[in-house]
């Protein structure tokens, strides 16, 4: 009789070092330790009041059953009007589809778009789980190095080389700005030229503008001013301070609507319908979300003064989210065995860069500061005396 094991495909996607770490440092605090979280995106602010009233309210008033798989209607008519407000777009409700957080809008994207065998390009260093969700789906990747020389974002012309290269050519692009992990942003004018050069390859271009909101002085733009055959994924879990909900969307063309919905409907039924309604009321709580805002705009500024005396003196521009990309090369080659001595032995979790770049990753931790002003502090305390 033979063993069972794992499917191939589950053994292609590699963890999660992030939730991995995550995992680590909360077995420490539970023993007692004393831990700075700086190892997740996750804001240390509590969602919007008007967020948990909506909640409780609705709690009273609705049976919290499924909804239609694209999402409550109102919710979906509320977020076509955050577009108007915000970017000056027009976009249809109909094209909205709300999802359970940002994750299952990439997967829905993956499955709508692509074919087993296709390959996407990613800017690198990039988002883990873009990556393991393509290995899980059978879909190929093709990194897209960035550096300093680019300031930290894909080269247009690298994208317009790897559309047109024959049998080996790329079926999309995915790019985030702000970017996960190195909080660098797009200009506008870049983000056209990389959202055109994908229309004029004929190719699916995906913006993950999740961090949208979280941006200190550059200017933020949405791929939909550019081209209505734009996938945008976005979520409620980091501006929105929303992460457990599991509450995001997309906007979908058209072509693309009932294949994402029809895939919904069975993948998920539907994102939960509590955090649905709570959703509807975050758009309602901006006074307070800038309040937030303005916490990790202090913490940023804090961190980019202190950390250079450390001696984390380089890093990508922190454009916006609430990340900083760390250069750890005087201490380490190992950045993976960095963090994990500096988890235990000060008690300050990160992620090592290998989370994000299989090639550099090993000089590169990832340090969040969507922490409190005071657990930001006593990171530094923690770091100066321990790098002594």
């Amino acid at each position: 009789m033979s063993k069972l094991s794992a499917s191939q495909r589950a053994a292609r996607v590699a963890p999660f070092i992030a939730m991995d770490m995550m995992r680590e440092a909360n077995h420490l605090e539970v023993s007692g330790s004393d831990i700075v979280h700086m190892e997740v995106g996750q804001p240390s602010s509590a969602p919007p009041r008007r967020v948990i009233e909506a909640a409780k309210a609705a709690l009273d008033v609705d049976r919290i059953g499924y909804t239609n798989a694209l999402g409550l209607p109102a919710l979906r008519e509320r977020i076509a009007k955050h577009y108007a407000d915000t970017y000056g777009l027009a976009v249809a409700p109909e094209r909205v589809v709300v999802t359970t957080g940002s994750s299952a809008g990439f997967i829905l994207a993956f499955l709508a778009g692509f074919e087993p065998g296709d390959r996407m390009a990613l800017p690198m260093p990039g988002y883990p789980a873009y990556k393991n969700i393509l290995a899980a789906l059978d879909l190929g990747l093709v990194g897209l190095k960035t550096s300093e020389r680019t300031r930290w974002a894909p080269d247009v012309a690298d994208i317009r080389e790897l559309a047109h290269a024959g049998e080996g050519a790329i079926s999309g692009v995915l790019v985030a700005s702000p970017a996960n992990p190195t909080g660098t942003m797009l200009s506008p004018d870049a983000l056209k030229q990389i959202t055109q050069a994908c229309d004029d390859a004929g190719i699916w271009f995906i913006s993950d503008e999740i961090y949208h909101g979280l941006v200190y002085g550059m200017e933020q733009a949405c791929a939909l001013s550019y081209s209505d055959n734009a996938i945008i994924i976005n979520s409620f879990s980091k501006y929105f301070c929303m992460t457990g909900w599991r509450i995001g969307w997309m906007i979908v063309p058209e072509q693309l609507l009932r294949p994402v919905e029809c895939l919904a409907q069975s993948l998920y039924i539907s994102a939960p319908t509590l955090s649905q309604h709570a959703a509807l009321a975050a758009f309602d709580a901006g006074d307070e979300l800038e309040v937030h805002k303005q916490m990790y705009a202090r913490n940023r500024e804090m961190l980019l003064n202190e950390l250079p005396g450390v001696g984390f003196s380089e890093f990508p521009p922190v454009d916006g989210a609430f990340y900083l990309y760390a250069d750890v090369g005087r201490f380490t080659n190992d950045s993976f065995e960095f963090a994990g001595k500096m988890l235990r032995e000060i008690g300050v979790a990160t992620t090592p860069g290998a989370d994000f770049d299989a090639e550099l990753g090993h000089r590169y931790i990832r340090m969040s500061f969507a922490g409190s002003e005071a657990q930001m502090s006593e990171a530094v305390k923690r770091l100066r005396n321990w790098l002594a």
